[in-house]
């Protein structure tokens, strides 16, 4: 077989979808002159290629179809400039272990290291925001290094990969007798049977435990596991902001989210409980709030595929480095069942006494009003993401979440931004079900040009912007926090939403306009394609209940 190093790409990536389906097909970018060679083979090839409008929302749109299909999504992005504006989305693929590989043009050999036009040193840039970045010098490398890539992002813990690819290797012609074949993901090692024996003995003599998931259950798509494991030790479950959906609603043992947003029941389990199995999270400070004040009284057991998160913030008592699946399976075998009558109880008294507010949860014109008439009227397969700022946590604490892996929003990372480049990648690997973008006009506004990529894509998109006219988030904690000095936090002259979107190709309406919002809503989804919904709310609507920075979180208030 002779053919140049772009030809090598594009023929692995499509043995890669032949393999996987049609969603490991997607590549995302935007083409520049380091990358003409990829995009003359992308030209000749079987693979879908989405035209984003700015490099980042490419990386999002790579995010979108990772998250949803399990499989490391791909971006594309020329030198110089356009390898610095991937870099936002690369760092978010880090900080929320989503797998990642983005293909990087680089200036020809020759002019590395000469400040060419167009040329910035990848690797310095992307080192820290990897799991691995490799510099190509010569196509043959690619033969290696390309399945190699794509391991490494699906292996352990999942995250990004970067290769940089010199245009002159992108033309440089080689001879293989056979493509090479795509390499499994590396699964974390299986936990150790003595370690998870002394796990089943810590549980069972365990008066008060909490059940405490991160994001790592469900890339490992073991909720279904978590939730056998619940039920048979009967333990209180509480979850992060990205494991939420890993229990079904209302599910009797569910605590729903903890930390900075959570309900106080929440916390205050959690202040009780004796034992705190923690697997697949972090102990990030948004769910711990002050440190030496979370789960005080409470050993800790801690699991995770990550050796490195092991005892970084909270010294455990018992630590498992497996894979969450793995270690969940074998701890459904270990334990015995038990009921925990008494420590249920107290649960239920905590619940009652401080309940998480939702004020207007019945009206539309409401925030948590107008997540509930989402959630009744979108597709439970579909994919459900935000941006970041209030209406973020509004969804958390208030939206329904039938299945965790459809649940997509930057947590680790917190990136305005995010949310419609992500919802169109992932329509585009669930194209039935589609997604739902429930947005705040501010982070509309850092992703805006990607609404041109709605429109010309056609895709199963439902964008719902909670408009306040102001940085929600920044807003409510000035009020706070800082003598109600809005400074920066107010916009004088808020654009019209719903022009923006039209002038883009996007349908829109405006639920300030109508008089029965339910009903509008319910009309604006039922029609195919993408479409934009205003929902204007209050500047003064806060999120609560909140800790103050620096507080523990049974300090909260609202």
């Amino acid at each position: 077989m002779d053919i140049n190093g772009a030809e090598l790409i594009t023929r692995f990536l499509e043995a890669r979808m032949d393999a996987l389906g049609a969603s490991a097909g997607v590549v995302s970018g935007i083409p520049g002159g380091a990358l003409l060679p990829l995009y003359r083979a992308l030209a000749d090839s079987r693979l879908t290629h989405v035209l984003a409008r700015h490099e980042q929302g490419a990386g999002f749109i790579a995010q979108g179809v990772a998250r949803v299909s399990g499989h490391a999504g791909v971006c594309l992005a020329t030198s110089g400039p356009g390898l610095t504006n991937t870099v936002t989305a690369i760092a978010d693929a880090k900080a929320d272990s989503v797998p990642l590989v983005c293909l990087a043009g680089q200036v020809p050999r020759a002019l590395i290291g000469t400040d060419a036009f167009q040329e910035v040193r990848t690797g310095h840039i992307v080192d820290s925001i990897t799991k691995a970045s490799f510099e190509v010098r010569a196509a043959e490398d690619l033969v290696d290094l390309l399945p190699e890539a794509f391991r490494i992002a699906e292996s352990g813990r999942p995250g990004p990969v970067v290769i940089e690819l010199p245009k002159d290797v992108q033309t440089e012609r080689l001879r293989i007798d056979s493509l090479p074949a795509l390499r499994p993901a590396t699964r974390a090692p299986a936990p150790d049977a003595t370690a998870i024996g002394r796990a089943a003995e810590m549980i069972a003599r365990a008066q008060r435990p909490v059940l405490y998931l991160g994001g790592g259950v469900t890339q490992a798509r073991a909720q279904h596991l978590a939730q056998a494991f619940a039920e048979r030790a009967g333990l209180p479950t509480t979850t992060t902001l990205m494991a939420l959906g890993t229990l079904p609603p209302e599910h009797p043992l569910g605590l729903g989210m903890l930390g900075l947003h959570g309900a106080r029941y929440t916390n205050l389990v959690l202040d009780e409980c004796d034992l705190l199995i923690a697997i697949g999270c972090r102990f990030d400070d948004r769910a711990t709030g002050r440190l030496d004040r979370f789960a005080p009284h409470a050993e800790v057991i801690h699991i995770d595929a990550d050796r490195r998160e092991l005892g970084k913030l909270r010294a455990p008592q018992l630590a498992i480095c497996a894979d969450a699946g793995a270690a969940l399976r074998a701890l459904i075998d270990a334990v015995k069942p038990q009921l925990r009558a008494d420590w249920l109880a107290r649960v239920g008294t905590l619940r009652r006494e401080f309940p998480l507010p939702r004020p207007g949860h019945d009206d539309a014109r409401k925030p948590h009003g107008l997540i509930a008439a989402i959630a009744a009227i979108a597709d439970p397969q579909a994919a459900i993401s935000t941006d970041v700022g209030q209406h973020q946590m509004w969804v958390a604490q208030s939206y329904p979440f039938p299945r965790g892996d459809r649940w997509l929003t930057s947590g680790g990372l917190g990136t305005m931004g995010f949310g419609v480049p992500a919802a169109i990648g992932a329509a585009l690997a669930n194209p039935q079900a589609g997604a739902v973008c429930i947005s705040g006009d501010g982070s509309l506004l850092m992703s805006v040009q990607e609404l041109a990529t709605l429109a010309e894509l056609q895709a199963n998109v439902k964008i719902v912007v909670m408009d306040n006219s102001a940085l929600g988030m920044v807003r409510q904690q000035q009020q706070l926090f800082y003598d109600s000095r809005f400074a920066g936090s107010l916009y004088r002259h808020p654009p019209s939403c719903c022009a923006i979107a039209e002038s883009f190709g996007v349908p829109a309406i405006d639920l300030g306009f109508v008089r029965d919002p339910a009903e509008a809503l319910r009309a604006a989804f039922a029609q195919p394609g993408p479409m934009l919904i205003r929902a204007p709310i209050a500047a003064e609507e806060m999120v609560l209940p909140v800790v103050m920075p620096g507080a523990a979180n049974t300090e909260a208030i609202g």
